[in-house]
This record gives C-alpha cells, sequence and structure tokens, in this order.
C-alpha cells in the first residue's frame, strides 16, 4: 500500500479504514509514524479507504505588502468627522483635542447644531464645512463672522458627501443616523 501524503507536520488528520483485524496500520509514511484504526464495524472484503486532510493555509500568509498609491503624510493623521454635533462626532473631537500630535481634522459635517459647530471650527479649523440644513448657512456665516481661518461651507447632502471625501483626509469618522453617511461615488 502507497500513499503519497504531505510531510507529517502538515497533515491535520486523516481517516483511514480497512477490513483487517489488526488495530494498528503501518503503512510506509515519511516521518515514522503509525495509524490507529478506528473501529468501523464489519467491512466485507478487504476494502481500504483513506483520506488526508491538509489544513488550509493560514489566514494571514505572514508578509503585509503595502498597497500602491497609498497616500500619506507627514505629522498628524487627517481626518474627517460626518456628525461632528452628535455624541460619536463630539467623543472624536475630545480625543483629537487630548492628541493633536496625531489627529488633525480637515473636515467637519453637522446636522443642524450651528452653534456648537460654529464652535468645532474656531477650535479645529477645517479646510471645509458642512451644515446640512441649507437654510442655516446664513447663521453659521454670522457664527464665523470674526473667525481668522473661515472654511469652504458647502451645504446638504453634497457637502455631507465631500467631506467624507475631502482629498486630503486619511480617514473619516462617520456618526450620523443610518445609510446617510454611505453615499457612493457617482
Amino acid at each position: 500500500m502507497a500513499l503519497n501524503l504531505p510531510s507529517p507536520a502538515e497533515v491535520k488528520s486523516i481517516f483511514f479504514t480497512d477490513s483487517y483485524k489488526s488495530n494498528i496500520l503501518t503503512p510506509n509514511f515519511p516521518g515514522n509514524f503509525a495509524l490507529k484504526r478506528k473501529n468501523c464495524g464489519a467491512v466485507a472484503g478487504r476494502r481500504v479507504s483513506c483520506s488526508v486532510q491538509v489544513p488550509p493555509p493560514p489566514a494571514w500568509p505572514g508578509r503585509a505588502v503595502p498597497e500602491q498609491n497609498l497616500k500619506t503624510w507627514e505629522g498628524p493623521k487627517p481626518i474627517s468627522i460626518v456628525g461632528s454635533t452628535g455624541s460619536i462626532g463630539t467623543q472624536t473631537l475630545d480625543i483629537v483635542a487630548e492628541n493633536p500630535d496625531k489627529f488633525k481634522v480637515v473636515a467637519l459635517a453637522a446636522g443642524s447644531n450651528v452653534t456648537l459647530l460654529a464652535d468645532q471650527v474656531k477650535r479645529f479649523k477645517p479646510q471645509l464645512v458642512s451644515v446640512r440644513n441649507e437654510s442655516l448657512i446664513p447663521e453659521l456665516e454670522e457664527a464665523l463672522a470674526g473667525v481668522e481661518h473661515k472654511p469652504e461651507i458647502i451645504p446638504g447632502e453634497q457637502g455631507v458627501v465631500e467631506v467624507a471625501r475631502h482629498p486630503d483626509a486619511v480617514s473619516v469618522v462617520t456618526g450620523i443616523v443610518g445609510c446617510a453617511g454611505l453615499k457612493g461615488k457617482t
């Protein structure tokens, strides 16, 4: 009986049944190991069957290769925040404030809390800001009247999309309800 097997270290399990009475099977395997027969009941004739299970390759093959054309940056990681005035957005900005050497806000999008958004703009100085409700733009502009660094303001859904795909942002934190933050490129 001859079996072509991978090395014993690569074999996860072997199932071998035959009609012999012996419990130990000693076919010629590389690596000097023997197989113990399972009690399979009576088998008519001299039938032998064998199956070998080789484990799947590892999920991580061992070496990561960076993708081509990945964005790189010097200094703090540039991020965009969609939903900056909500719970997730304000907590994210708290982390940014605690780690100014690690993160930099490049764009903010908010729903209707213009007062809080204006405070965030004054503190984090983003390049782009969006307010979902277009009628609140004059109120935001008034709140930012004395600000030295005024961001570009894009209203509505298009503004949210532009914040999410800001060219300088390496990561986007999305903290808005439902699928509103999942608009694809068209």
